[in-house]
């Protein structure tokens, strides 16, 4: 089916009740785009999230989703289905942004076999199976956008598995613009720089913020507004052209 076919589009954000993840749905809510968003441990934000885009005239609906579990991944398509019947009389969506992830804070010599499974379940099998299960809901002409990380790019320490596994995305992306390519599905990464938010557990000490931000062109660490109103305005025709690229929303940072 055509995405022309359908008045409002639809997105469907992982990790969308905090963060860049939450920008993303807002960003995309207030260009007129209707969102899906999955919360995983407090569904209080995730509802608040989709609470605050029907108030202001957008359409929103919250569902819960843990990306680390692939073997629930076909009831939560199959509750996705349900739900874009009920409450848009579709059968399919628009695009969807692989955002939900979790952090890293080990060195290698401090990593165990339980930590580096853990963030490979979310940050890269996750991504895969998910993707795989919903892809047969997007439109033909649709979009994915998978959101890596600066940190497949440069390197930080205490972060090894992370910025590999990004890396390891961004491949990922490639692959599936090739084997979709006949229904014009389009798949992009998009990596954010340091960006000021609670992802990881903290911002961290002024100092290191400060110290961060030199290191950036732009002078100043990255606000999560600045990736959600970029992966929004990649949600349109006018990056119909656009393709397997991963893309840096970091202000210049490590140049």
């Amino acid at each position: 089916m055509d995405t022309k076919n359908h008045s409002s589009k639809i997105v469907l954000v992982t990790g969308g009740s905090r963060g860049i993840g939450k920008s993303i749905a807002l960003s995309a809510a207030a260009r007129g785009i209707d969102v899906i968003l999955t919360y995983n441990s407090n569904p209080e934000q995730g509802q608040a999230v989709a609470e605050t885009i029907n108030s202001n005239g957008g359409k929103a609906v919250a569902m819960h989703l843990d990306t680390a579990k692939t073997s629930t991944f076909v009831n939560f398509a199959d509750q996705v289905s349900q739900a874009l019947k009920a409450e848009w009389g579709r059968e399919d969506f628009d695009y969807l942004v692989n955002n939900a992830g979790i952090s890293q804070r080990t060195l290698i010599k401090d990593t165990t076999e339980e930590i580096f499974d853990r963030l490979v379940d979310v940050n890269f099998k996750g991504v895969f199976f998910l993707t795989q299960k919903l892809i047969p809901l997007i439109v033909d002409g649709g979009q994915v956008i998978n959101i890596s990380s600066g940190l497949a790019r440069f390197a930080f320490p205490g972060v090894a598995v992370y910025g590999a596994l990004k890396a390891g995305v961004e491949g990922l992306t490639r692959y599936f613009a090739k084997e979709y390519a006949a229904r014009r599905i389009r798949v992009n990464s998009v990596a954010p720089g340091a960006i000021d938010t609670e992802f990881g557990g903290g911002k961290g000490d002024e100092s290191h913020r400060a110290q961060i931000a030199t290191m950036t062109a732009l002078g100043r660490l990255g606000e999560a507004e600045d990736v959600g109103d970029f992966v929004a305005s990649l949600l349109s025709e006018d990056s119909r052209f656009v393709n397997a690229q991963r893309i840096e929303i970091g202000g210049g940072i490590m140049i």
